[in-house]
């Protein structure tokens, strides 16, 4: 059980990193030296953006819940 969360984990850890990347930055940073040039192409199409609000934000939560349950497992 504590693999597979851990397994759970590093993929929801990997795919939040790409996500955030993937974010229209608001000026200057990561988001701009990483992924301008790639989100600029879906920077028109809101329903594209709004998307990947939802899917990081279900990342979010996954990757929340795997802490807080490796957490739990671990515990002494």
């Amino acid at each position: 059980m504590t693999i597979g969360i851990s397994i759970a984990l590093i993929l929801s850890s990997m795919l939040m990193i790409l996500l955030v990347l993937l974010h229209k930055g608001k000026g200057g940073g990561l988001s701009d030296l990483f992924g301008g040039g790639f989100s600029s192409s879906f920077g028109g199409s809101s329903v594209v953006e709004r998307n990947l609000d939802r899917l990081t934000i279900i990342t979010g939560v996954v990757w929340f819940v795997c802490i807080i349950a490796l957490g739990l497992l671990l515990k002494p």
